[in-house]
């Protein structure tokens, strides 16, 4: 399966809905856990914040393991929402070569913060019925309720930084690591 996800796709979990981006933000090409599954993301910003994923939550106990193909971002992770409030936030710089796990039910979402392609191979599984841009092992309305993560990955005075998203209730520290 072949799918992009659109500017106009991304509208609600974007810091300013109303700055420009450009017409696709990433694509994907499905092919599962047997085949893997490729996400390529357009390089730029909307607005300050950094082209990224739409984000999600998987809505079962599986681990999934993401290896950066090329270019230079950010995973971002958080724990599960509950009432408006996540326990905890860490973003995982990356380059290519680099492995990143996705911890069980921990929300999730890519970040470009390079001049060129990022692009990532996956391992989640594809199963009969499902739509590239929403699988069903992924919960994506939870991320669109709160109009994104708790943070926005932007680039102030040249330098990555998170902004809090007002929707959430709490933001704890973002704990940075390196993959």
């Amino acid at each position: 399966m072949l799918a992009e996800r659109t500017h106009k796709e991304m509208l609600d979990v974007l810091m300013d809905p109303n700055a420009s981006g450009p017409a696709v933000h990433y694509y994907m090409i499905r092919g599962g856990s047997e085949k893997k599954n490729i996400t390529v993301w357009e390089a730029g910003k909307v607005g300050d914040e950094y082209i990224k994923t739409f984000g999600h939550y998987h809505v079962s106990d599986f681990i999934e393991t993401y290896e950066i193909l090329a270019g230079s971002g950010i995973i971002l992770l958080q724990s599960p929402i509950v009432d408006g409030k996540v326990e905890w936030v860490k973003a995982i710089y990356v380059m290519p070569g680099d492995k990143v796990a996705i911890p069980k039910r921990a929300g999730h979402l890519g970040v470009n913060t390079g001049a060129s392609w990022f692009v990532t191979i996956d391992d989640s599984p594809i199963y009969a019925g499902d739509s590239a841009t929403a699988p069903k092992h992924a919960d994506y309305e939870s991320v669109r309720k709160m109009r994104g993560f708790a943070y926005y990955a932007v680039e102030q005075d040249g330098t990555h930084t998170f902004i809090k998203n007002p929707n959430y209730k709490n933001h704890p520290d973002v704990i940075i690591e390196k993959a």
